[in-house]
């Protein structure tokens, strides 16, 4: 009987298409499954690849104290293990991802069901998704292909094979682990600990529940529930990932409402190799490391990826010191960068100056890019002077405005730029960092690539020479201009000043502290070029310095790096180092690849009397001679040691400070060299460098973890340094001699004695 009836339904040519179409289909969906799983669509991983699991891994950038303070990336990932993840991150994770994790095999068919019927079928949006952490880990570890049909649906039951493949090989706690440590979170960050020091500067380990229902609530849609872009949206969602745990008892109540309560708040930290702490100081390092991973191995012989393995840099910065640093520096500059524009008002050279300005022009890479299609002049201009929506660096506000090109040029042009270091004068071991004002729009680092005259800070090498061969701290030089005729009638002057009285004479530590030109010159004159030359080599200078006399007065150009070295002889035993940034190098398992040792020149620069002179004669600078404000302004009592400079034509303005356990060297000036200071009064080291140190070093006293440095105080110098000294600063002619002396200012200058 039910066959006859079978037998007749089957003849109704409506239920036998039916049934056709339902048997294709079935065909097709198993044909279908089985080409996608035999690759057809694109190679699935197998077994062994899934158990290999290899994911790039940032690199670490450490400061002297373990503390995060940059990375290196194509993927800002950290990996932790399972047993790291606060208890509250899982739950929070499991109740809003995945409630049933533990009861399904990759896939949860309830899931689907649910989803089919409540979802599709009768259009419930309240149902939640179908997708596992599984599924999601498999998407996020292999990502998706893009098909001309059936993408979606071929790359769903990829997912699901991956998954499937994946529980059979890992434990549920393992996959956990995988998934935290590769799902992205907002901003492209990757992984649970990259997000919770990225978003609240913590590792993942300390997130309290609220913040971990945060950085949970935003994988529902990155970009949306983005906690630093929506902040109500993000507490929204925060606030549903807890109703969550609540609903499936993984807080109580109390809990729920607790941790509801708290408001969301972030302590952004960017890793972006453009800001943040310290970047031109990653990006310098990001050099070293390519050329020094250069001469290492992996055990199996490849090369270290500084972008994927992982690698954990120490380094010698202080982070906290390097955060004084930066804020003393825009504090000052901030400020000084206004009474510089308001010096040259209407007449600004980066405005009214064409010649200046066109020279400027042709540097462009984009003048280039348009002068190698072979355009003329005129042509690259008016394709220079369109106007478009241009990122503009400024100290009060940095926006995008829509003017030209070379309007962007005059614009950034007129702004003044700095390098500055503090290193550890014992190891030469780099404290603290700064290659300019802004590394999104100067990328010129002027700690590491920069040789800017160094004007006066020269000087204490000259008077180091003259002592160190012999010279008396009390000898005595008349300030009066001299003719050196052998030298073009080369007259150098004192700086400010106009009228001298020629039968007055200034001791070594006077004309030193005062900075007088004048007598550095007749110094080295006295001791010879060559002299003053061996001393700057031993010193470790090893740029280029000019064999003329005009070296006293600093036209050599030197390196930052290279002059802290240098300075760090006077409180480091007469032993100059080399500056460096990194202590060790380590494999993502803590194995050390590399390790680094302070570069101490074992051969003293000069002997201990000359040491103990200078470094007395450079306290007087501080105490009073030309950098005595830091005593009467900005009210430091440290003992501080220093020299300030200030080259031809106001170019550049330089302090170097030394104390005890720290030399800091700083350096202002204007990048394009034809642009210096309207007046000596603003351009002089004094005022243009010197209070970059001292708004620095208020924050250091200020802080008690740097008491080792601020409350460091000098050696005592010997009984003989002290004899040695113990003369007036400055003496006039006697009678006699001031009415038969004959007047002499020609000579001709000893390039050696």
């Amino acid at each position: 009987m039910i066959q006859q009836k079978l037998h007749v339904l089957f003849k109704n040519k409506w239920v036998k298409r039916a049934s056709i179409a339902i048997v294709a289909a079935v065909l097709f969906a198993v044909v279908f499954y089985i080409s996608i799983y035999l690759g057809a669509f694109g190679k699935l991983p197998n077994t062994s690849q899934l158990t290999n699991l290899k994911q790039a891994e940032a690199t670490q950038i450490l400061d002297k104290d373990s503390k995060l303070i940059g990375k290196y990336y194509i993927y800002d990932r950290q990996p932790l293990t399972y047993n790291q993840f606060p208890k509250h991150l899982l739950d929070a994770l499991i109740a809003t991802e995945d409630v049933r994790f533990y009861d399904h095999n990759g896939v949860d068919n309830i899931s689907l069901m649910r989803v089919f019927f409540k979802t599709i079928l009768f259009q419930d949006q309240s149902s939640g998704g179908g997708s596992t952490i599984t599924l999601q880990l498999a998407k996020n570890l292999f990502g998706r292909d893009k098909h001309i049909a059936f993408s979606t649906i071929i790359n769903k039951v990829k997912e699901a094979i991956v998954a499937k493949r994946i529980e059979k090989i890992y434990s549920k706690q393992e996959i956990l682990t995988l998934y935290l440590n590769t799902v992205p979170f907002p901003d492209n960050t990757y992984g649970i600990e990259s997000a919770a020091r990225k978003f609240f500067n913590v590792s993942a380990t300390q997130l309290s529940l609220p913040q971990a229902a945060t950085l949970v609530g935003t994988l529902k849609a990155n970009n949306y529930y983005n906690p630093r872009r929506n902040v109500q949206s993000s507490t929204t969602r925060r606030n549903v990932v807890l109703q969550q745990m609540l609903k499936y008892n993984y807080i109580d109540q109390n809990q729920f409402t607790q941790a509801k309560q708290k408001s969301v708040k972030l302590d952004y930290q960017s890793f972006n190799h453009d800001l943040g702490l310290a970047p031109y100081f990653r990006a310098q390092l990001k050099k070293e490391l390519a050329t020094t991973l250069q001469g290492y191995k992996k055990p199996n012989g490849e090369a270290y990826d500084l972008y994927k393995d992982g690698l954990i840099v120490h380094t010698t910065l202080d982070s906290q010191m390097q955060k004084y640093a930066e804020q003393a520096m825009q504090s000052h500059l901030s400020k000084l960068q206004q009474d510089y524009e308001a010096s040259y008002g209407d007449k600004a050279p980066w405005q009214t100056n064409k010649k200046l300005i066109d020279k400027a022009i042709k540097t462009l890479p984009e003048y280039k890019r348009f002068e190698a299609m072979d355009l003329e002049h005129e042509q690259i201009i008016d394709s220079l002077s369109i106007k478009h929506d241009v990122q503009l660096f400024d100290w009060s506000q940095t926006k995008k405005h829509n003017i030209s090109t070379i309007d962007s040029l005059k614009h950034h042009l007129k702004f003044l730029n700095t390098g500055m270091i503090a290193l550890d004068p014992k190891s030469g071991a780099i404290r603290s960092y700064i290659g300019g004002i802004d590394y999104r729009f100067y990328k010129y680092d002027h700690v590491a690539q920069s040789q800017r005259q160094v004007g006066s800070t020269f000087k204490p090498f000259v008077y180091t020479a003259a002592i160190d061969n012999g010279m008396e701290p009390c000898t005595y030089f008349s300030p009066e201009a001299i003719t050196y005729t052998d030298y073009k009638n080369w007259t150098p002057t004192n700086s400010g000043v106009s009228d001298v009285d020629p039968h007055i004479n200034y001791n070594l530590e006077k004309a030193l502290s005062q900075s007088l030109n004048t007598i550095a010159v007749k110094v080295l004159n006295q001791v010879g070029i060559d002299k003053v030359l061996k001393q700057a080599k031993k010193l470790g200078i090893t740029s280029t310095l000019p064999n003329q006399p005009s070296l006293a007065l600093g036209v050599a150009e030197i390196n930052i790096l290279e002059l802290a070295g240098a300075y760090a002889c006077y409180v480091n035993n007469s032993q100059s180092v080399k500056p460096y940034f990194i202590t060790k190098i380590e494999d993502k398992n803590g194995v050390e690849i590399a390790s680094f040792k302070p570069e101490v020149n074992p051969d003293k620069a000069y002997n201990n009397f000359t040491r103990q002179v200078m470094l007395q004669i450079m306290q007087s600078t501080v105490n009073s001679g030309t950098a005595a404000r830091l005593r009467s302004t900005y009210g430091l009592s440290n003992n501080i040691a220093g020299k300030t400079g200030t080259t031809q034509d106001n170019k550049d303005g330089w302090f170097v400070g030394i104390t005890p356990n720290l030399v800091t060297v700083n350096w202002v000036g204007n990048d394009n060299y034809n642009i210096g200071f309207k007046t000596t009064g603003m351009g002089q080291g004094a005022n243009s460098a010197l209070p970059i140190f001292a708004k620095f070093y208020q924050k250091l006293n200020a802080d008690s973890n740097y008491n080792t440095i601020t409350k460091s105080r000098f050696e005592s110098p010997s009984s003989e340094v002290l004899e040695a000294l113990n003369c007036e600063e400055e003496k006039r002619d006697g009678f006699f001699k001031r009415l038969f002396s004959k007047k002499d200012n020609q000579r001709q200058f000893n390039k050696d004695n």
